[in-house]
């Protein structure tokens, strides 16, 4: 057997290689970590719930596709007197436009959700700005009103999508209590999902073409003022003034 032995000299060595290559080994274990923490910082993200003392929640329909169940959703929302927001997408304003006019008619925030239900992250900016844009319009023409609230298309959104949305003054919404009607699920399993997970602030995400929603939106709304909360439209929900949103996309004012 070989016997090595190691001088002073050879151990100050070996030591300042190991020293040398720790550092080094910390400083880029420091610098990743850094570049997550700021990737995670400037991420702007939409307005998932809003920051508030009062019980009031929102319920609000997508409607891309169909519309057949929408004049019973409007009958029910009547009947309770309920007023609720309805993200349109600027085909579906195309295809039904007397429906359009009933929304806001009954006094339904009537929003965008973008011209042709396009993933918003695949586009460019300046698509990004047409899909809303175009949308806009179509609505306006209708309604006299232009819509201050969007909603991207399959909930897709990054940086740029957040960014054309602001910059056309228009909030950009989400949910924070998803339904899950357009899974099918049966009245009591929707109504069961919204009513066990709404808090003050809370957005609900519900679907006119969904085949159980009309038969879940009664036990729906009865089951949220059970527990004492006001519903309003988005619209109402959400106040004016410089916000911000932290990491659960709950909006919070500026102070």
């Amino acid at each position: 057997m070989k016997i090595f032995s190691l001088t002073k000299k050879d151990i100050l060595i070996t030591m300042s290689a190991f020293l040398i290559a720790s550092a080094a080994l910390g400083l880029g274990a420091f610098t990743v970590n850094k570049a997550v923490t700021a990737a995670n910082t400037d991420r702007d993200i939409p307005i998932y719930s809003v920051e508030t003392e009062d019980k009031r929640v929102a319920i609000s329909f997508d409607a891309a596709w169909g519309n057949e169940q929408t004049p019973e959703l409007l009958k029910i929302l009547d009947n309770y007197d309920v007023k609720a927001t309805f993200f349109l997408v600027g085909q579906w304003v195309d295809k039904y436009p007397d429906s359009v006019k009933d929304i806001a008619s009954k006094g339904h925030d009537v929003e965008n959700h973008s011209d042709t239900h396009a993933h918003m992250t695949n586009l460019s900016t300046a698509d990004m700005k047409k899909e809303v844009t175009a949308c806009n319009e179509k609505i306006k023409a209708i309604t006299g009103k232009c819509p201050t609230l969007f909603r991207p298309p399959y909930g897709d959104y990054n940086n740029d999508v957040v960014g054309v949305v602001k910059s056309t003054d228009m909030y950009c919404i989400q949910w924070d209590v998803d339904s899950l009607d357009w899974k099918d699920l049966s009245a009591a399993e929707i109504t069961e999902r919204i009513t066990s997970k709404i808090q003050p602030g809370s957005i609900v995400l519900l679907h006119n073409g969904a085949k159980n929603t009309p038969a879940a939106l009664p036990s729906i709304i009865e089951g949220i003022r059970a527990q004492g909360y006001e519903l309003v439209p988005i619209s109402e929900l959400v106040p004016e003034g410089e916000y911000t949103t932290d990491h659960q996309g709950r909006m919070h004012l500026s102070q």
